[in-house]
């Protein structure tokens, strides 16, 4: 496993990490959670990623039993606010991230998170407000760094313009071979200020895995065939998607790994992503995802392979 440097902090993360959106206390077994979670620190996956709103609290919770017995110094431990946790409680006021950071924490049962991120942007509270209240988070010891996720070059640019507040070391967008629309702005602006990539679904919920076939019904072990998981999917099972995962195969092949591996390296070319996030039920995906950390390719299949997913347009869900 590489180790990438994590904006301006002094975090180093692992190239994969472990997220747990629909898995861990949602969609998961326990006894699979916790053997992929084992298995993720053996390969040398030492950065996981949650959010208190994934089930309400029950991701944040089963990562505080499964972590409960390790070292705090032996992983990065990366979470997110922002969606409703109640019908009261949701947004990035002042109030909110003082009180979620704690509820966080508790559920974790951490001091600390390593990272602490806006999980969207709050149009309904002042920025200043919100990067005050994110950095008293962090005087008070309860988070060492702060990130984002999905805003926009605009939104990035008006809380960096604010003097005096802390700063962002990380930005959590949705990246991958068939999403690529933070390459035009957001990758710019925050390689030109220290901020790193965090990326989600790096692997497209899994189709760039190559395990959906045009016209083939869902296997009914994945996470499109999921009750708990597969409802995010939709947007990505289109055939014309689908059809070009599948000639995508062979630029694998050639590059001598699995389509998983392939997707993963091609994210991590990028030197402003420090990591990619993904998920697993069961630890032999993180097998194969992990084995994708240093992965050297011909920049020339990487064109290839770019040139076949553009042209397919996912619809926006």
């Amino acid at each position: 496993m590489k180790y990438r440097k994590l904006g301006a902090s002094d975090l180093s993360v692992s190239e994969i990490s472990l997220g747990s959106w629909l898995t861990y206390g949602v969609g998961v077994e326990r006894d699979s959670a916790i053997a992929c979670i084992n298995r993720a620190f053996e390969l040398g996956i030492n950065f996981i990623d949650t959010a208190n709103v994934y089930g309400r609290g029950a991701a944040e919770s089963f990562l505080g039993e499964a972590l409960a017995g390790r070292p705090r110094d032996s992983y990065v431990l990366a979470t997110k606010l922002y969606f409703p946790m109640s019908n009261e409680d949701y947004g990035l006021s002042r109030a909110q991230i003082l009180k979620q950071i704690d509820a966080s924490l508790a559920r974790l049962r951490v001091d600390y998170v390593d990272l602490y991120q806006c999980h969207r942007y709050d149009a309904s509270t002042p920025i200043e407000e919100t990067m005050d209240a994110l950095g008293e988070v962090v005087r008070q010891g309860k988070a060492r760094y702060i990130g984002f996720s999905e805003w926009t070059p605009e939104q990035i640019e008006g809380a960096l313009a604010i003097a005096g507040v802390e700063h962002f070391a990380s930005s959590q967008p949705q990246y991958s071979l068939l999403w690529r629309r933070i390459e035009e702005d957001v990758i710019p602006l925050c390689a030109a200020n220290s901020i790193s990539q965090i990326v989600w679904s790096p692997l497209g919920q899994g189709v760039l895995s190559g395990k959906y076939l045009p016209g083939a019904a869902i296997p009914a072990n994945s996470r499109a065939g999921s009750d708990s998981m597969g409802h995010f999917m939709n947007s990505w099972l289109k055939s014309d998607i689908l059809e070009a995962v599948q000639k995508l195969k062979p630029v694998a092949q050639e590059a001598r790994c699995t389509l998983t591996q392939f997707s993963l390296a091609w994210v991590l070319r990028e030197p402003n992503i420090a990591s990619a996030i993904v998920g697993a039920s069961r630890p032999a995906q993180l097998e194969e995802n992990a084995a994708a950390s240093g992965l050297v390719i011909d920049p020339g299949l990487f064109r290839i392979a770019e040139a076949i997913a553009g042209t397919v347009q996912r619809e926006v869900q």
